[in-house]
């Protein structure tokens, strides 16, 4: 693969990614939304499906990483950097796309996050569509969840590797994002599961210039942590995979 073959396949798959991620949050988030209000399972499911269709479009391209913990996971095991700079910087692009195009679909609803004159609603915050945002602001304990949640994400996608029935069938993209929505499900409620710094880091670049009314803050002090955390845990997995594998 060419540096430009695997930047466009990261561009073109983590936009995707996001478009339905952010997408998905959005629908249940945002007032005048058919889906608002149906839930976690919605939420899980909904970026699931964009791993799907992400991976399955940069596959051909880029092999479809989407994620620089994945990226990061295989270099420390193969010993391979020569291209990560590539990868990770698709992925940034990607997902500030992906956060653009997600803005778009909503934006009426985005234009009407104002109350109605007399209401006793107030504006709801939109951060939380784009990038996490814990539940409990406790900046160890968010790292070692997002630490563990990555973990367990970029393991199980290294250790596919050795599972040939998966590539021949073309059934791994399936498998990851089937994984994902465990990962949602089971670990995603301490702080909303980025485990993907490209997905949290670009959504919270585009939410900070977007013209959203009443959209609040974007958190910038907590933004290290879906960072950091998800490198941490890509790296881990990659000394694990090459140690026990």
């Amino acid at each position: 693969m060419s540096n430009g073959d695997i930047f466009v396949g990261e561009v073109i798959g983590t936009a995707i990614l996001i478009l339905f991620g952010a997408g998905v949050c959005a629908a249940v988030s945002l007032r005048y939304s058919k889906a608002r209000a149906s839930g976690w399972v919605v939420i899980a499911f909904g970026w699931g499906f964009g791993v799907l269709a992400g991976a399955y479009t940069a596959a051909p391209l880029s092999g479809g990483h989407l994620n620089p913990a994945v990226t990061i996971g295989i270099a420390v095991d193969t010993g391979t950097w020569d291209t990560v700079w590539v990868y990770v910087l698709g992925q940034m692009v990607g997902a500030m796309l992906g956060a653009v195009l997600a803005y778009l679909v909503y934006l009426a609803q985005f234009q009407a996050n104002v109350p109605k004159v007399g209401s006793a609603d107030e504006p709801m915050p939109t951060l939380g569509i784009f990038s996490t945002i814990p539940e409990i602001r406790n900046p160890v304990a968010n790292i070692v969840t997002e630490t563990i949640a990555t973990t367990a994400l970029v393991l199980p996608v290294l250790a596919f590797g050795l599972t040939k029935g998966l590539g021949e069938s073309g059934t791994q993209a399936l498998i990851v994002s089937l994984l994902v929505v465990g990962i949602g499900l089971s670990l995603g409620g301490p702080t909303g599961y980025a485990i993907n710094p490209a997905r949290d880091l670009g959504p919270r670049i585009v939410h900070t210039f977007l013209p959203i009314p009443n959209k609040g803050t974007s958190d910038w002090g907590y933004a290290w942590v879906p960072v950091v955390g998800p490198m941490l845990g890509g790296a881990l997995a990659g000394l694990i995979y090459n140690a026990a594998f």
